[in-house]
């Protein structure tokens, strides 16, 4: 608006009197003195500020002015400024509606924000392997028990399956995610076509710049110090280090076993989570079927495993106690700590009792191990 607006109401409250006419409209005092004089503009009435009056009056559109007030409560948001004015809440406020199109400086270099991100109420992608969103995190300064340090966490956006790549060192991601990339797009038959992570030196150097322009993969990066724009495995890691300790805290296991309650975490919750904005799985929208959990088993339970490896005596025993720590992805087996040989085996020949409770390890009895223990849940169905 070019002009300020005179409230003709509020003028009749403080006792003036308005005459208009088709040319102009004059503003009387109750003693019927001229005050102002307004000439018509088109279908505006334009006062005359001008006129020469004896009165001691001044504007009311002054006192009204709503920065002046904005600055007079201490730089206070105008909607609470409305709330006082429209409740009566206080004394000595005018009642009007208290509207700006500007901005505050002060209120912008002593109160800005960051900006919100709003969840999204589509999908953007419309089928697997359009969008991964790649992260690397630490969970710990323990070593898991094949001495790995970093989880390399890959969402699908489309289903939101998961997997997670454990590392011993921040420079292997690049060699795991050309062998993941093989992989997964035989699983699919599909082809990756863009993938996003923040600008961390595992992801943004000459290596992943070259595969991505070979395979023609657009690598896109989230803004330096503003983790929501990679959101999606952002969240996805503070699940699963939230889960992986529930279930570590719910048993006796020592911290060493972080990787393998990551990689339980992940391969059952790739099955019974449900993505948002849908009604499947993670796991029936990667691969077209719902999942089993009819063997589902409780992390951390006790489990006796067949002795299929060593020569037996027939009065030996034909079982070892176990502890259950997660699942196969590499064949239908489960992942069992043997606690006699203090290594993991893949097995399907064990028995459990997931009501007993687990004596406590000692921290010395999973150190070393003779055999690999095999930790990357890629996942081969």
């Amino acid at each position: 608006m070019k002009h300020n607006l005179l409230s003709i109401s509020q003028l009749c409250d403080k006792g003036f009197n308005i005459v208009f006419s088709e040319n102009k409209c004059n503003i009387l005092d109750q003693n019927k003195n001229l005050i102002f004089e307004g000439i018509r503009d088109k279908n505006i009435y334009i006062l005359n500020m001008n006129i020469n009056h004896n009165s001691d009056m001044c504007l009311v559109a002054k006192e009204n002015d709503p920065w002046l007030w904005h600055k007079r409560f201490c730089h206070i948001h105008f909607k609470a400024i409305n709330k006082l004015s429209k409740n009566e809440l206080v004394k000595g406020l005018p009642k009007m509606n208290f509207k700006v199109n500007n901005i505050c400086d002060a209120c912008q270099l002593g109160k800005l924000t960051k900006s919100s991100f709003k969840t999204k109420k589509i999908i953007s992608t419309l089928k697997p392997l359009e969008l991964l969103h790649l992260d690397l995190f630490r969970p710990t300064q323990t070593q898991s028990i094949n001495h790995n340090k970093y989880v390399f966490v890959i969402v699908d956006d489309f289903s939101r399956y998961t997997w997670t790549i454990f590392l011993k060192n921040k420079s292997d991601t690049f060699e795991n995610f050309k062998i993941f990339v093989k992989r997964i797009q035989n699983v699919k038959d599909l082809k990756i076509k863009n993938i996003r992570s923040d600008h961390g030196g595992e992801f943004e150097n000459e290596l992943f710049q070259k595969i991505c322009n070979k395979k023609g993969i657009s690598h896109n990066f989230s803004f330096p110090r503003t983790p929501q724009q990679n959101g999606v495995v952002e969240r996805k890691n503070r699940t699963l280090q939230e889960c992986a300790r529930t279930l570590l805290n719910g048993t006796t296991l020592p911290k060493q076993f972080w990787a393998e309650a990551v990689a339980t975490a992940c391969y059952v919750l790739n099955r019974v989570s449900i993505r948002p904005l849908t009604k499947h799985t993670p796991y029936e929208l990667f691969y077209g079927r719902k999942p089993n959990i009819s063997y589902f088993r409780v992390f951390g339970s006790k489990c006796f495993i067949l002795n299929t490896r060593d020569q037996l005596e027939k009065f030996d025993p034909k079982s070892d106690e176990g502890i259950f720590v997660g699942y196969s992805e590499r064949s239908k087996a489960y992942r069992i700590y043997n606690r006699r040989s203090n290594t993991i085996e893949e097995t399907l020949h064990v028995s459990f009792d997931e009501n007993f409770n687990i004596n406590k390890l000692d921290d010395d009895e999973c150190e070393n191990n003779s055999e690999p223990i095999i930790e990357d849940t890629i996942n081969n169905d």
